[in-house]
């Protein structure tokens, strides 16, 4: 386990999707070290698209990378989950005060947060009832630049602290690119889907693959309280995600719909 300096600062974990050597993640353990005890765990390669799975059939590896004042940063051969996993069970003297996810290159608006790995990590965090955000940024570049961005994030994270989070609750910030961010917007998730394009090719003995490209489909690019509205006009979004994915309104629907009966009747 890991041993800090005995002090009064928040323990925080880091983690992300991009890897461990990415500009998103070295600019966010840059943030949080300003609010307390930085752990970093993170995957040794990228590990976009993992959403929330898990590493079962090979054994997972944990590297330190290095070791300074308040930081402590390793690298796993596993999935973002994997990395707060590992995290809990071997390095942490404790549960930590906060998980911070990202920064990812790249969108996770809309029906995108089902799939990435970076609200993976974050998803996870909320599972065990730790505050945590995931942060993204629109800008797919390796070499992305995260300058504007930077007093967003201080200023969400610095809120999530002083004022916590709903239970099973975890956020999604998405952050657009450039210089001219005009402030924070909280607002809901717009319905959305990837329209998917499957490219066929042959590889050099005449196998045939695949590879998976498409584009994003706005459903509703008129309303004005979703992300994808929010982004178009470059303030920073905040969705808060729940972990409970019931449809509580749907309850009732479905038991007037008689889908309840007892068992020998379907016997």
């Amino acid at each position: 386990m890991i041993e800090f300096e005995k002090n009064h600062r928040p323990l925080i974990l880091v983690t992300n999707d991009d890897g461990v050597d990415a500009g998103g993640i070295s600019v966010l353990t840059e943030v949080a070290k300003e609010f307390g005890n930085v752990v970093v765990v993170a995957p040794d390669a990228a590990q976009s698209g993992m959403s929330n799975a898990i590493t079962v059939k090979v054994p997972l590896t944990l590297k330190k990378v290095s070791e300074d004042h308040g930081l402590f940063v390793y690298k796993t051969n596993g999935t973002p989950v994997d990395c707060v996993k590992l995290a809990f069970n071997a390095l942490l003297p404790r549960k930590p005060d906060l998980i911070l996810s990202g920064i990812n290159h790249g969108s996770n608006s809309s029906s995108s947060v089902h799939y990435s790995g970076t609200l993976g990590g974050a998803r996870e965090g909320a599972v065990n009832e730790v505050l945590s955000i995931g942060f993204s940024l629109l800008d797919y570049r390796h070499d992305a630049r995260f300058d504007a961005a930077k007093p967003f994030v201080r200023q969400i994270i610095n809120q999530v602290i002083q004022n916590k989070l709903p239970d099973y609750t975890f956020l999604n910030v998405n952050i657009p690119k450039g210089n001219s961010l005009k402030g924070i917007k909280v607002c809901r998730q717009a319905r959305g889907r990837w329209v998917e394009e499957f490219v066929e090719r042959e590889d050099p003995r005449k196998q045939k693959y695949y590879w998976l490209t498409g584009f994003f489909q706005n459903l509703e690019p008129n309303s004005e309280d979703t992300d994808e509205y929010v982004l178009k006009n470059n303030f920073v979004s905040v969705v808060p995600c729940r972990v409970d994915i019931t449809n509580h309104e749907a309850i009732d629907q479905l038991k007037d719909q008689s889908y309840e009966m007892v068992a020998k009747v379907i016997l």
